[in-house]
């Protein structure tokens, strides 16, 4: 069993906690000084919103859709300024107003499709609008979240391609070269994990393959920690991971971070250890429900078939201002059931873990 979550991570989290105190660093806002496609301000604490500025696109207008939407939020939480919220909305309304510039990033195989998005979104603006003029904060939260799924789904159709090569010494492992949906049934209820191969393909790809052989069916929690972590993967017997069944060798997972503004990921080293202390992974640990490899306290590649659903506070993690961004690899975030990771206890189950969508993006080794 690691032991990684009980010393190293936790250890981290406390020295933050500590720094807070006697520095004053702010828990609310972060900069980087990186090009980053996340805006500034304050951390996103929101898987899907994480997961959507994720995707490797570069179209100005449907990112300042996509903000005027998520800024929403930040309104809603803020004693409902709804003078502010009209603003988002508007600013909203007159980015639709121009499809073109947002169809100028979709591929013509796609065009009629996200035509009919864009039409849809109007629309949905114009009756938020009216929502928010009545100032319904419940009916507001269920229609911008209507409308960032579409958001989503527009931005998902200007992606072609994967967008960089994996080094050739991966060759071996599983790649997942794009995005997949998972199912995990456990014994306290579902979730749903989307999982982003842009960001974290090798990490990302052997979970996927590992899910496909029905390695995490059946196995348990073995550590649940209130306002922590939750941590599986660690099969019976003596093994710590995942013994490939074709070599009889432990499959070890190099530490994967995607850096903003960079066209890969940084292999094998911690951004401490490459001196990068002030860059923003793409993939940072500011959601609670962030999905992450789990490692041997002193080897940053001997990632194998653990992994941790991070479970503290994101407030008390802002994105690039924290211990554990760029030290563990984040590959996705729970996007359904986050309220199940509050029951799961130490002794419960993984019943059965599934890819309901994407399972055509992985890429198994040409020596599999």
């Amino acid at each position: 069993m690691f032991n990684l979550l009980k010393s190293s991570l936790k250890n981290c989290l406390i020295t933050l906690l500590l720094v807070a105190l006697f520095i004053g660093i702010s828990t609310t806002g972060w900069t980087s000084s990186s090009i980053a496609a996340l805006p500034a301000g304050n951390a996103i604490t929101d898987g899907k919103a994480l997961l959507r500025y994720a995707l490797p696109i570069d179209n100005e207008p449907v990112r300042k859709l996509q903000k005027s939407l998520e800024d929403i939020a930040t309104q809603l939480r803020a004693n409902r300024r709804w003078g502010a919220i009209s603003n988002d909305l508007k600013t909203a309304a007159r980015i639709l107003s121009k499809p073109e510039k947002i169809l100028a990033s979709v591929p013509e195989k796609n065009q009629q499709q996200a035509s009919a998005w864009i039409d849809e979104l109007g629309t949905g603006v114009e009756k938020l609008q009216e929502v928010a003029k009545s100032k319904d904060k419940e009916e507001t939260w269920i229609e911008r979240a209507k409308l960032l799924d579409l958001v989503s789904k527009l931005e998902e159709s200007m992606v072609t391609g994967f967008p960089y090569e994996v080094p050739a010494e991966y060759s071996n492992l599983p790649q997942l070269k794009g995005r997949a949906t998972v199912e995990v049934k456990t014994t306290q209820g579902d979730l749903e994990v989307v999982l982003d191969g842009y960001s974290a393909p090798v990490t990302a790809g052997n979970f996927v393959d590992l899910i496909e052989r029905g390695f995490y069916d059946g196995l348990e929690f073995l550590r649940a920690e209130d306002f922590y972590v939750l941590q599986a993967g660690d099969p019976p017997g003596e093994d710590a991971g995942f013994i490939d069944p074709k070599t009889g060798e432990y499959r070890a997972i190099p530490l994967e971070v995607l850096v903003e503004g960079d066209k890969e990921p940084i292999y094998g080293i911690t951004l401490e250890q490459a001196g990068l202390y002030t860059e923003m992974p793409v993939l940072p640990f500011s959601s609670y429900g962030a999905v992450a490899m789990a490692r041997p306290e002193t080897e940053v590649n001997g990632g194998s078939s653990q992994f941790f659903f991070f479970l503290f506070e994101p407030e008390l993690t802002p994105a690039g201002r924290n211990l554990l961004d760029g030290r563990y690899s984040v590959f996705g975030y729970v996007t359904a059931g986050k309220e199940i990771l509050e029951k799961i206890k130490e002794g419960d189950k993984i019943e059965s873990a599934k890819v309901i969508q994407g399972i055509e993006n992985l890429v198994e080794p040409q020596n599999a």
